[in-house]
């Protein structure tokens, strides 16, 4: 049976990004060795990590302007203390827009002073706060730019002079930005780019180094970008698999065409939630995220059969997270249209059953 993945993490990949890893691990490239016991320091190792990050500012369109893409680990939630660890000296700011905001406040609480500019809390972050005032006298902001949870993603990003920093696990490489205007962006990779066990920062190398406390070597960007990202023993599987989806990416036409696509897929769901009276959306329409689609079931006696009807679809992973409930369809860069073809024609047909 085909399956169709809608998981929202670790995420789906592409079909050649999976056999190409799968064959790496046997044998790298004919050397006669697999891609997990070679030396991190081999030369064949190098060039993949050398063209991982220069893969990522490309497709980020940040070559050439004073960027650093480094690969590390801990997942986003290391990052959560890392950022503050570095870029935290008196008070930075804050947009909660959910629970990976709330963790992000919490750590950054331990390094200085955190003003909570905006939240969302209040309506069970169905919406992206808009309209609020950043003090000039922030040594940061930092946003979420998509929300697996709630399944909200922001459009528009404040203008402002204090460096922006961005958690952007979950839509990375989904849509065309003016990366630019961010200082700092993190992502899990194992949200839209590859498995578990890596995560990607792109950070402007100028906004390093002023801080007035230590900062631990392995918890120091400073570090890890003069080392190029080599200063512990990576975790290569997890680079070497990113390093393949974004070639993927690029081969496509980059994060122009995949845009395109998720838009499409985006559509197609969120049309049907419209027009099925069975089903509800749970987030604001003008912040709905075309990463994760969140919605619920408006009549509970048919969840059962909608749920039977998944599966013998081969649908796997649209239960929405516990703290919400209902559904959610994670549309990741690789997941096929068909795939929310497929989910879209059950929902209509249990219109039918209702």
């Amino acid at each position: 049976m085909k399956m169709h993945n809608f998981s929202a993490g670790p995420c789906i990949l592409p079909k050649e990004v999976l056999q190409k890893a799968s064959e790496a691990v046997v044998e790298l490239d004919g050397i006669g060795l697999s891609l997990i016991e070679i030396s991190h320091r081999s030369k064949e190792f190098v060039a993949i990590m050398e063209k991982a990050r220069s893969l990522a500012l490309e497709l980020l369109g940040l070559e050439g302007k004073g960027y650093q893409a480094i690969f590390l680990q801990g997942g986003a939630s290391m990052q959560f203390l890392m950022t503050a660890y570095n870029l935290l000296d008196k008070k930075a700011g804050y947009v909660n827009t959910g629970t990976w905001s709330q963790k992000a406040i919490k750590e950054a609480r331990l390094f200085g002073e955190v003003v909570e500019v905006a939240s969302s809390q209040e309506d069970n972050f169905k919406y992206i706060p808009k309209g609020y005032s950043i003090p000039s006298d922030l040594d940061y902001l930092h946003l979420t730019s998509n929300n697996t949870i709630y399944g909200t993603q922001i459009k528009e990003f404040p203008e402002t002079d204090v460096p922006l920093v961005c958690d952007m696990s979950s839509d990375i490489f989904s849509r065309q930005l003016d990366f630019s205007k961010f200082d700092l962006i993190y992502a899990g990779a194992q949200k839209n780019m590859g498995p578990a066990g890596a995560t990607l920062v792109v950070v402007k190398e100028e906004i390093l180094g002023k801080v007035s406390h230590i900062i631990p070597s392995m918890l120091d960007y400073s570090v890890h970008v003069s080392k190029d990202s080599m200063f512990n023993t990576p975790p290569v599987f997890a680079v070497y698999v990113s390093m393949l989806t974004m070639k993927w990416l690029k081969d496509l036409g980059g994060i122009a065409a995949i845009e395109e696509i998720n838009e499409r897929k985006a559509n197609l769901i969120y049309s049907e939630i419209e027009l099925n009276p069975v089903f509800s959306g749970f987030a604001a329409k003008e912040d709905r995220s075309i990463m994760n689609a969140t919605f619920n079931i408006t009549d509970d006696e048919l969840k059962d059969v909608f749920d039977a009807m998944c599966k013998e679809a081969g649908i796997s992973g649209i239960n929405g997270h516990r703290s919400v409930g209902g559904y959610r369809a994670s549309m990741y860069n690789a997941l096929p249209l068909e795939s929310v073809g497929v989910l879209v024609d059950i929902m209509s047909e249990l219109e039918k059953k209702g």
